[in-house]
């Protein structure tokens, strides 16, 4: 079978080409190639996002004491699509920092440190089944498969934590955290804050959302 690229095509979704016509491996090959690139900095992209991180990592050494700048970079470096999620964290005003490692992984672990909730990532349901289950005012996007578009996960409540004993998030805003099956299965689902120097846990419907709670991620690299 041979696949044929147009440039006369109508559909601005799609990539055109002047006529040619590919065979199935080469027409292969160039998929696979376009789903590499979609997930890659340039090298300039990878350059603006390396020195903010390592700005924000030199400034906060207290989230990540014992681990070295230097061997972060060299893992970044290694993990082209790692990079990609992380610049999808910064882009989305999620300000990721290294919170520690999992040492028997050798993965170093990032977080979303925003003081407050990403700003690019608010006024969203909890998951996919939650938007489609809303019949109007529907939210944007869901948390769920907003985390999975940007190759990240969403925090646990073990995970929320131990980001709130790093300093003080979300005093004014509040975050989706990964809801347990049993709860979401019954329609709810779990999010939390920091009030009164306290960090609170609480439930909504999972189809609810507010301009003030968004949502943060993990990453491994």
């Amino acid at each position: 079978m041979n696949v044929c690229f147009a440039d006369n095509n109508p559909d601005e979704n799609k990539i055109t080409f002047p006529f040619r016509t590919f065979d199935d491996e080469t027409t292969s090959k160039f998929i696979r190639n376009m789903k590499h690139t979609k997930n890659k900095l340039s090298a300039a992209q990878q350059k603006e996002l390396l020195q903010k991180l390592k700005t924000r990592f030199e400034k906060n050494k207290n989230r990540h004491k014992g681990i070295e700048w230097d061997k972060v970079q060299a893992k970044l470096e290694a993990n082209a699509d790692k990079l990609w999620s992380l610049n999808e964290m910064e882009t989305t005003g999620g300000e990721p920092d290294v919170v520690g490692m999992d040492k028997k992984a050798g993965e170093y672990i990032f977080y979303d440190c925003a003081t407050e909730s990403p700003a690019g990532r608010r006024s969203f349901c909890y998951d996919k089944a939650a938007l489609d289950a809303r019949k109007e005012f529907k939210p944007k996007n869901n948390a769920v498969d907003a985390a999975t578009a940007m190759g990240i996960e969403i925090l646990t409540e073990e995970e929320y934590h131990a980001l709130q004993q790093l300093g003080n998030f979300d005093t004014k805003t509040s975050s989706w955290i990964k809801t347990p099956a049993d709860i979401r299965k019954l329609g709810g689902a779990v999010f939390c804050d920091r009030r009164y120097n306290t960090v609170f846990l609480y439930h909504n419907g999972a189809e609810s959302y507010y301009a003030a709670r968004g949502f943060r991620g993990s990453l491994k690299v």
